[in-house]
C-alpha cells in the first residue's frame, strides 16, 4: 500500500519543506546524523596555501588562520519518516545536511548553535540555542481539527562525558513560544572508525513536561468537537525511547555518503493518545555531502 498521499503540488511542496526541516531538527537532536557528530573527526590536514605576499596582514589580519579553524560539511539527501509523531503513514522528503565547527567550542547545524562552556578530561558542559517548528494540522488528515502548534525558540544545556569511543549525555531544552514545553533527554552513543568508514550507534530516552505533552498529544474539548476525536489529557512523563545507527563512507578526502536508520517507541500518555496511530516510529535517511 502506498502511504504517500496525493495533494496539490504547491501545497505539497510547502508541507514537504516544513516537515523536512522539522524532522531534520528531530533527528539531528536525537543524534541520528553522523555529520555533526563527526565533523571534527573528518577534518583534513591539507590546506590550500596562498603566497603570503598577496595579503597585507598588517592591514587585514591573517584571517586565513581563522578560516582554517572552520570545519564545514554541506550536502543533501532524502528521509523516509512518519507524517507526524505518532502517525502510521509515511512520506519521503528532501533533507538538507549542514554542520560547521569552529575551533573546539562552537558548533552549528540546521537545528541551531551549541557553545561548550567547559571541557576537561572528557567531561563537557555546554549551552545551545535553536528552534522548534511546531506542527501544522494539514501535515496529515489525522490532525484535521486539532489546529496548529506554533513555532518557538529553544534554549537549553548539554552535559556529556566521553571516554574513548563511548559517550553518555544529557540535555534539557526549554521552548519559548509554541508549546512552551520542557524536554529532557538521556542517552549513550558509541562510534568506531575503520578505514574509510565511520560507524555510530545511539540509544536515548526523552521526558517531556505537561505543556509539551498536552500540545502534541492532548486533545481539548474544543479540539474534540472539531476533530471528532475523544478528549484526552496528556501528562508529563517519558514520552519515547529511540535507537538508531549510522554509517558514513568517505569516498574521497572531501566527499562522503552517509546513511542512518532507527526507530522511536512512544510510551506512556504519548502512546495512549488518540492522535497516535502507531507507537513505533521508524525512519531511514541517505545523503551525500562535501566537507570543506
Amino acid at each position: 500500500m502506498n502511504h504517500c498521499k496525493k495533494r496539490f503540488p504547491q501545497a505539497q511542496q510547502h508541507k514537504s519543506a516544513r516537515r523536512a526541516l522539522r524532522l531534520t531538527a528531530l533527528t539531528a537532536t536525537l543524534g541520528a546524523f553522523p555529520i555533526a557528530a563527526f565533523a571534527a573527526d573528518l577534518e583534513t590536514d591539507d590546506a590550500v596555501m596562498v603566497p603570503p605576499q598577496q595579503f597585507d596582514t598588517s592591514r587585514y589580519g591573517d584571517f586565513r588562520d581563522k578560516l582554517h579553524d572552520w570545519k564545514v560539511t554541506i550536502g543533501a539527501g532524502a528521509i523516509y519518516m512518519p507524517e507526524y509523531e505518532g502517525s502510521d503513514k509515511f512520506d519521503v522528503n528532501p533533507l538538507p545536511i549542514f554542520s560547521a565547527v569552529f575551533g573546539d567550542r562552537v558548533s552549528v547545524d540546521i537545528t541551531g548553535v551549541t557553545v561548550d562552556l567547559y571541557e576537561r578530561d572528557g567531561f563537557r558542559v555546554g549551552v545551545k540555542g535553536g528552534y522548534e517548528l511546531g506542527r501544522k494540522e494539514d501535515d496529515s488528515d489525522y490532525l484535521r481539527g486539532l489546529g496548529d502548534i506554533d513555532a518557538g525558540g529553544v534554549i537549553g544545556g548539554i552535559v556529556s562525558y566521553e571516554r574513548g569511543p563511548f559517550e553518555v549525555y544529557g540535555t534539557l531544552d526549554k521552548t519559548i513560544g509554541g508549546s512552551d514545553g520542557l524536554t529532557g533527554t538521556l542517552g549513550a552513543k558509541a562510534s568506531y572508525k575503520y578505514e574509510r568508514f565511520i560507524f555510530a550507534a545511539d540509544a536515548s530516552g526523552t521526558w517531556a513536561d505537561d505543556k509539551h505533552m498536552e500540545s502534541y498529544f492532548g486533545i481539548t474539548s474544543a479540539q474534540s468537537a472539531s476533530s471528532g476525536l475523544a478528549q484526552y489529557d496528556a501528562k508529563a512523563g517519558v514520552k519515547r525511547v529511540d535507537v538508531k545507527g549510522s554509517i558514513t563512507y568517505m569516498m574521497t578526502e572531501n566527499w562522503l555518503v552517509t546513511g542512518a536508520a532507527g526507530a522511536g517507541f512512544l510510551l506512556g500518555d504519548a502512546k495512549d493518545s488518540p492522535i497516535v496511530k502507531d507507537d513505533v516510529q521508524p525512519f531511514a535517511m541517505l545523503g551525500v555531502a562535501y566537507r570543506f
